[in-house]
């Protein structure tokens, strides 16, 4: 008998992956439940089982007033209870079995957040998707689904971003997402030998999901090419990552430790003709040739959005004609208007170049800014007409005076 029940927990172990002896003490505990629940238990009591014999012991102490055991352990061992514990065991088993299992998976999951697993999508509502990893189910709520492209079909295999392991009653709950950044920095590890093996680096990452990603990639050996490495041979280790992603675009940039080279190399694939730098207020002023300036701000400023992501500067974006204009003085030469002081910013919504007032007033398009610049110089030039009007005849008016003066006096 003790043979057969041996050979039976070690199949249970075995089936349930968990170890033997873990298996022993759940019972061992189950087999307690059921002794305390007997007439004239002791309230301080154990149970013991030896794995050979599978020879069954319950041993108890008494208690002081203070509730700690004192004296002899005692052989309490009821004389029918293998019959009670067969009856009350089981359920208590089979629940501390479910327990082992719940707290094996959390084990197997927690601390991993940040890795990335591959699970099958097994139903998906308004609400949010589940996706089967094998021995847990994964929560990839709505809010970390890419909001443009298909909706997950039921038997896809989709990777997605472990973002949080939490532990519940029913057990792990893993949540997921396919719209954190650190996905793309996982699925580039997995493409790309050379940053596995830590001789690429991903430096940043600026995504918008479904839509654009900018990685900055930086090597660690002189003879290896980063964007090449990530690129791959015709695109292949890129094209892997843009295939998993539904086709989001992806730019891979050479990072670099001179802000103005990776600034100008963020606002990829336009055309930077000069960085400046304005260290006090974080900003980067960049100025491009006229013909690329809708190309460096991007369809509704998404290009600019994720340098400044990219880059953390706050990028500021002129033409050349803008930059000639605010030269001309445009911007400053008419100092009664409070329009006149500001600067150029992107509207997030529209990505058009607005010019924001210091005054805190709504801000202006660059038409209207050229338009009231214009008004204001006409201004300026009736302005200084009259002034030289007045300045004129003030001159003549002294000139007559002192003339009077010099006149002799009637009589002399």
């Amino acid at each position: 008998m003790s043979n057969e029940m041996t050979e039976a927990l070690a199949a249970l172990a075995e089936e349930r992956g968990i170890s033997i002896d873990r298996l022993f003490g759940i019972m061992a505990n189950a087999m307690e439940a059921a002794y305390k629940k007997t007439h004239n238990s002791y309230e301080y009591a154990w149970v013991t089982i030896d794995p050979t014999s599978f020879d069954i012991r319950v041993y108890a102490q008494q208690l002081d007033d203070d509730g700690e055991p004192y004296g002899a352990e005692l052989d309490v061992t009821p004389k029918n209870f293998g019959r009670i514990a067969a009856q009350t065991t089981k359920q208590i088993l089979m629940q501390g079995i479910r327990e082992e299992e719940r707290e094996m998976k959390y084990e197997e999951y927690a601390g991993r957040e940040g890795d990335i697993v591959t699970g099958i999508v097994q139903q998906t509502d308004s609400r949010y998707t589940l996706l089967d990893l094998g021995r847990v189910e994964a929560l990839l709520p709505q809010a970390e689904q890419v909001s443009v492209g298909p909706r997950p079909e039921a038997g896809s295999r989709y990777k997605a971003y472990i973002v949080e392991v939490r532990r519940t009653a029913k057990g792990p709950q893993i949540v997921v997402s396919r719209t954190h950044p650190g996905l793309i920095k996982r699925l580039f590890e997995l493409e790309v030998p050379e940053i596995a093996d830590g001789i690429v680096e991903l430096k940043a990452v600026a995504r918008e999901p479904g839509h654009r990603t900018k990685i900055a990639v930086w090597s660690n050996d002189s003879n290896v090419d980063p964007v090449g490495a990530c690129v791959g041979a015709r695109g292949s280790r890129v094209r892997m990552v843009v295939n998993e992603l539904n086709g989001e675009k992806v730019d891979i940039i050479p990072y670099s430790d001179d802000p103005y080279e990776f600034v100008a190399k963020a606002l990829s694939p336009a055309k930077v003709k000069e960085v400046r730098i304005h260290p006090d207020s974080g900003t980067a002023e960049v100025i491009v040739p006229d013909f690329q300036l809708s190309l460096a701000i991007g369809k509704e400023g998404q290009n600019a959005r994720l340098a400044h992501r990219l880059t953390g500067w706050r990028i500021d974006i002129k033409s050349e004609t803008q930059l000639a204009e605010e030269a001309l003085g445009y911007a400053d030469t008419y100092e009664g208007e409070e329009w006149a002081e500001g600067e150029w910013i992107i509207d997030p919504e529209t990505g058009e170049q607005k010019w924001q007032p210091a005054d805190g007033s709504e801000a202006i398009s660059a038409e209207e800014w050229a338009s009231v610049s214009g008004e204001v110089a006409d201004e300026l030039v009736e302005s200084e007409a009259v002034e030289s009007e007045v300045v004129e005849s003030e001159v003549v008016e002294a000139e007559a005076g002192a003339a009077a003066d010099d006149a002799p006096a009637e009589g002399d």
